[in-house]
């Protein structure tokens, strides 16, 4: 289904046509699910990856599956049932180890693999907002020392992960072990994302307004790779951003403008530190921008 989306996205390049739309395309694939035996709703659910990745990526071919690409498989709720440890989906059951309980409404979710062979299956759900009752607010500055700074002086520093597995990653891809190379890099990305996982909860779980600093993610991992990839920016905003929602507390990010963030006072002539001033600085505008009611402000609840 993926590549027929890429055949026709091909077929409108071709013919100076505009790209198809994400209706048109399932228009075209209609009746597709009788014949290749799955449920519609996870061939409609290709179509929409296939155009939320086109959106995101504003090339004119998409080259994401193909033979070397991992194995997914996106459903809707009506199109499985969960039962216990087992899953049923289009006359097949699935057995899986609960992460963890699943708690409120399954919406959807996909089938995944991960570089190890690994299946997993992920479920959305719908939950209700469990406010922490906390009156708070923090700035936070994020950087590639410091993962993520707060303007109460508190500091994230980056994991630097890579650097801990680097030599057995370097190791291991000389002497041709892919299983090995695949272990260690499914390791790196387990232990990042853990980290963060525990910094964003702790902020989550602290404040009522998060206000997170712009920076530029594709910047960083061009000038910075390594650093970059251990810091990563774009992960822990995304953290931040659903974590406070969750709780019933105001994310807000897109500051920009910050570029001299040290300074020094004229007063005492002491210098004040770099990232904890830009956290501050973020808090400091975004706060003046909620007293105003700017109707540009991207605020999310």
């Amino acid at each position: 289904m993926w590549n027929y989306c890429n055949g026709a996205q091909v077929h409108a390049l071709d013919h100076n046509a505009k790209w198809p739309s994400e209706g048109q395309l399932k228009s075209l694939i209609a009746g597709a699910s009788k014949d290749l035996g799955i449920p519609a709703q996870t061939v409609q659910g290709v179509c929409e990856e296939y155009i939320d990745r086109r959106r995101g990526s504003k090339k004119a071919k998409l080259r994401w599956r193909g033979k070397r690409s991992l194995g997914w498989l996106p459903f809707k709720n009506q199109t499985i049932v969960l039962a216990d440890d087992v899953v049923r989906f289009n006359g097949r059951k699935v057995r899986i180890w609960k992460h963890r309980e699943i708690g409120g409404r399954i919406k959807s979710g996909n089938f995944a693999q991960d570089a190890r062979g690994r299946w997993y299956c992920n479920l959305v759900c719908e939950v209700a907002i469990r406010p922490h009752g906390k009156n708070e607010a923090v700035g936070i500055d994020l950087g590639l020392k410091e993962g993520m700074t707060l303007s109460t002086g508190k500091k994230a520093e980056n994991s630097r992960v890579f650097a801990k597995y680097e030599d057995d990653l370097a190791t291991a891809q000389r002497a041709n072990k892919a299983r090995r190379v695949q272990a260690i890099h499914a390791k790196i990305v387990n232990t990042r994302k853990d980290f963060l996982h525990k910094e964003t909860t702790k902020i989550a779980d602290t404040f009522r307004l998060v206000c997170v600093g712009d920076i530029s993610g594709c910047w960083l991992q061009a000038t910075n790779g390594k650093s970059s990839a251990d810091a990563s920016t774009g992960m822990s905003r995304n953290m931040l951003r659903y974590k406070a929602i969750a709780r019933g507390a105001t994310f807000v990010d897109g500051i920009a403008g910050l570029e001299i963030t040290e300074w020094e006072c004229d007063a005492c002539g002491s210098i004040h530190d770099r990232d904890v001033n830009a956290a501050r600085n973020h808090l400091r505008l975004r706060r003046q921008t909620l007293a105003e009611g700017s109707s540009t402000l991207s605020t999310q609840r």
